[in-house]
């Protein structure tokens, strides 16, 4: 081990050994730093261990682990604080030293000019020009003294959206279609935009693969600027969002609607096995097609399908996925050689009482063992074997298909954010979908407070609610509409027939459609025609068009009194 000289106090270097460690010890240093997470390679001694020896040398020792390419604003700070709060020198290392050099950069933003720290970096062998806006934009925010810590060439808009989901395109065509003047910007990284209801049509051999994803760029209104990046990280006191290349983004009004992140890792095993070994998910663009492979393939043996813990999007789609796979196999004559499971989490088979009779009538008639309260919390994917717990303990089951539903949460640039609750949602009143604290900032979709079902229909609903009120917040009026915490949920219990839920806050029923014409306790023909044909046309060209068909919001007293 060789150390690389940053400054006086402190030099960094690949990964040191057991044995570096009386080394450094003889050579002045009292502190080490690991920036490396455990396990990130064979042999790879961990913290613990390495924390062991530290001190048996008489060293201090700290663990700071960061990805690489993923250095958050908390551990920049957890480094510099280390290192400040260490009287002698300092020893930081990861697997090639970049990730702890690029640390110290960070930490030395608004202290010294970009130049200064980089010039000071390849000094020690590191080139960290990729950061230069990073570092830049901080030094200069905190230099230039500007009240609203912007840069003095930083963009403001009217209206910043984060996401460009199904939500945000359609808040920022509601916007527009209210006042076509706005200046609106949408932060989004993606280049595909994906209609996900429609994954379960294609994991059952109805709808294409490709009929559900078009561009981003194709779905951005016109006139609606689309800053393709990351966020980093809010400054709700100064009005601006920071992004991961650098730029600060000045608003008068702040929209975030990220959608939630599908934990494919919350499952040990599920992630290195997706997609193959009869391992599949309909929550995945790339997996939904081999949903259906498996289904026309599988003659005979064990099918399981599993739902996690809530919340997750759409909650009955493990369900409609069994379903649809049930029918096919009923429809070919092999259901009876299959033995067919569900694993739910959860401690009923769906969340309204009204809804659940029609569903256990195809549980039966399906002959599907259902088992509430139980979570898959294992996957062997070679070994065709998954494993649950229960109250009564872990069991293992061996399968021949198994379709997954992954644990989902937050994105992680908001679990550390001023804008959240305590299960890191954006904290937003349920009814006009207001900030609690900030009052030009607003949240829909999946990673808001609110207590709907996450569904794509919840954000129909949602996205003229904050439209109307983010319109009256910047004229200087108290929000008018109110969201009742719709969603629907069209379960498609068999091909062709669908039991069309659709609910609010407190599980109230909330149909959208006379029941003459639509039961939506009942499995019918026409909620499947609403499913397959005309609510991928309403979203594509309504919903993302700013046309609010079945959407107009309504007064907020209205809305608050009908609860």
């Amino acid at each position: 081990m060789v150390p690389k000289t940053v400054t006086s106090k402190l030099s960094v270097s690949p990964q040191i050994a057991i044995d570096d460690l009386p080394a450094l010890a003889e050579a002045g240093y009292g502190l080490v730093i690991s920036n490396r997470p455990d396990g990130e390679e064979p042999g790879q001694p961990d913290a613990a261990t390495m924390r062991r020896h530290a001190e048996a040398a008489g060293l201090r020792f700290e663990h700071i682990p960061v990805k690489s390419g993923e250095i958050g604003d908390d551990a920049v700070r957890q480094f510099d604080a280390a290192v400040e709060g260490e009287s002698g020198k300092v020893h930081a290392f990861c697997r090639s030293g970049t990730r702890s050099a690029s640390l110290w950069a960070l930490s030395q933003a608004g202290k010294q000019p970009a130049d200064t720290i980089l010039q000071t970096t390849a000094d020690a062998g590191y080139d960290l020009k990729a950061l230069k806006p990073r570092i830049g934009n901080s030094f200069a925010t905190k230099m230039a003294g500007y009240p609203d810590g912007l840069r003095a060439n930083a963009a403001r808009h009217d209206v910043v959206i984060v996401g460009g989901g199904a939500a945000g395109i359609a808040t920022a065509a509601s916007l527009l279609s209210r006042d076509s003047k706005l200046d609106i910007a949408i932060v989004e990284p993606r280049e595909e935009h994906y209609y996900q209801p429609g994954w379960t049509m294609v994991g059952g051999g109805i709808f294409t693969q490709k009929s559900t994803r078009r561009t981003e760029a194709s779905v951005i209104p016109s006139g609606v600027r689309w800053i393709k990046s990351a966020v980093r990280g809010f400054r709700p006191g100064d009005n601006v969002v920071d992004l991961e290349d650098g730029q600060a983004i000045g608003y008068r009004a702040l929209v975030v609607a990220p959608g939630i992140m599908l934990d494919w890792d919350g499952i040990p095993g599920l992630r290195e096995t997706l997609g193959r070994n009869g391992v599949t998910s309909n929550y995945s663009y790339e997996t939904a097609p081999y949903t259906w492979e498996l289904v026309k393939g599988l003659k005979e043996g064990t099918a399981l399908f599993t739902q996690p813990p809530m919340p997750i999007k759409c909650a009955g789609a493990p369900q409609k996925a069994m379903y649809l796979s049930c029918d096919h196999w009923k429809r070919s004559g092999r259901l009876a050689n299959i033995d067919v499971a569900f694993h739910n989490a959860g401690p009923a088979l769906f969340g309204v009482k009204e809804y659940v009779p029609p569903l256990m009538h195809y549980i039966g008639g399906y002959g599907i063992d259902l088992q509430l309260e139980s979570k898959l919390v294992g996957v062997d994917g070679p070994g065709r074997k998954a494993t649950f717990s229960s109250k009564s303990g872990e069991v293992t089951r061996a399968f021949d298909m198994l379709h997954v539903c992954p644990p989902q949460k937050a994105p992680p640039f908001l679990k550390d954010s001023a804008l959240v609750n305590e299960a890191c949602y954006v904290e937003v009143d349920p009814t006009t979908l207001r900030h609690v604290r900030y009052p030009n900032i607003f949240g829909l979709g999946d990673a808001a407070s609110t207590s709907n079902a996450k569904t794509a229909a919840a954000a129909r609903q949602q996205a003229p609610v904050v439209a109307v009120n983010l319109l009256d917040m910047l004229a200087g009026r108290e929000p008018s509409v109110g969201y009742n915490g719709y969603g629907s949920c069209p379960l498609t219990v068999e091909r062709g027939k669908i039991v069309l839920a659709e609910f609010g806050y407190n599980g109230k029923l909330l149909p959208s459609f006379p029941k003459w014409l639509i039961d939506g306790t009942k499995p019918q023909r026409l909620s499947w025609w609403l499913k397959a044909e005309a609510l991928p046309f309403i979203y594509w060209n309504g919903m993302l068009k700013g046309h609010e068909w079945l959407a107009s919001p309504q007064p907020v007293d209205k809305v608050k009194a009908a609860a």
